[in-house]
């Protein structure tokens, strides 16, 4: 069955393009272009950035791109082209590739949630929505794909395809639309409390990754309405491919900003808390405890305990300690300091004020027999 750029999703879904419309052509092999450069290039940047190959966010970002993103975007590729007889691995191809790009996109959003947002139950939630659409929205539609391409006669899988298209495309746009407000509302709220800049930067751009999802959410449903079938398909894989690789750009310095604790996501009053001018990563100790008053000789070949005793020895009397200030400045004035002590030794201040005043002794020796 012919069909062309404005063809209803039934008529598209049952064989190729065979429209003469060069511009659509070449619309749909750039789409196709660049969804299998963005997804290669963040396969490559996945195994080069990461060191441990594990956790949700690796999978989901691994899944979306290499069992997602590539397959989806051959599978309409030659589909549309008619570039092979096998329509059976065209449908394949971008049907599995569809439910690890769509589902796999919200997985990779639900694996970072966590880090703005505290509530347990709001998560767990956002993880029963996810599995629920999966199988509400991606079972029905698998059927009614396979039955309008392998049943031309039967028309209520072409009619059923029609509804159920726009349907699961509103119902996963919603989910997305879902999880990047709870992305939007919690940096809002982080962005009234830290007043550190660079914090912000990075707050400020996980607020505009997740606006511009739910803009070219829109636009992939204003064109799905509009029944550009073969245009909203191979803009799908290019759309998802460009979210992708900016969830990934954006949600890992959203990780590095906590490791590195210049935004703690931890409840307040927690010990583990710090300033921000401190670098916990160089926190080597308790800092939440007092150290023990470990005391360090001067001269290290002398006992701690000899220095102890020395100090008390020449220390000063107590009544010396209650003069008053003008006293304690007048017998230093004249005091004289030496290094050359022996270890230990502290010297006792000297006064040499009495030594210019003629003694009584040598009052009655200046005076005549």
């Amino acid at each position: 069955m012919a069909t062309n750029g404005t063809s209803a999703p039934g008529d598209g879904i049952t064989g190729g393009y065979t429209g003469n419309s060069l511009g659509v052509q070449i619309a749909m092999a750039t789409f196709t272009g660049i969804a299998w450069y963005n997804a290669i290039e963040l396969i490559v940047l996945l195994f080069v950035t990461f060191s441990q190959y594990k956790g949700l966010y690796f999978w989901s970002l691994l899944c979306s791109s290499v069992v997602g993103v590539v397959p989806y975007s051959l599978g309409f590729l030659l589909k549309f082209f008619n570039l092979t007889s096998a329509r059976w691995l065209s449908v394949t191809f971008l049907t599995f590739g569809w439910y690890f790009m769509v589902t796999g996109q919200s997985i990779v959003l639900y694996s970072r949630l966590h880090l703005v947002l505290r509530n347990p139950r709001v998560l767990q939630r956002v993880l029963f929505m996810i599995i629920a659409d999966a199988i509400l929205l991606h079972i029905p539609t698998t059927v009614v794909t396979y039955g309008s391409n392998f049943d031309y006669s039967n028309h209520a899988y072409i009619s059923g395809y029609n509804v159920m298209e726009k349907i699961q495309m509103t119902g996963f746009c919603l989910q997305e639309f879902i999880i990047s407000g709870l992305y939007i509302m919690e940096t809002v709220k982080l962005l009234k409390l830290n007043p550190d800049k660079r914090n912000r930067k990075i707050m400020y751009q996980l607020l505009s990754i997740n606006m511009l999802i739910i803009a070219m959410d829109l636009g992939l449903l204003v064109v799905e309405y509009l029944n550009f079938y073969v245009i909203e398909t191979t803009l799908k894989g290019a759309v998802y491919s460009v979210k992708l690789k900016l969830e990934f750009a954006v949600l890992g310095k959203l990780v590095h900003l906590v490791h590195s604790h210049g935004w703690k996501p931890e409840p307040a009053g927690s010990p583990n808390d710090f300033p921000d001018f401190v670098d916990a990563t160089r926190v080597t100790s308790d800092v939440t405890h007092a150290a023990p008053t470990v005391r360090h000789p001067s001269h290290p070949w002398m006992d701690p305990d000899d220095i102890d005793i020395a100090v008390f020895e020449h220390s000063e009397n107590p009544r010396d300690q209650e003069m008053g200030h003008s006293e304690i400045s007048a017998s230093w004035s004249g005091e004289t300091r030496t290094n050359d002590l022996s270890p230990g030794m502290v010297p006792a201040p000297t006064d040499f004020t009495n030594a210019l005043r003629p003694s009584s002794n040598d009052k009655y020796k200046d005076r005549p027999g």
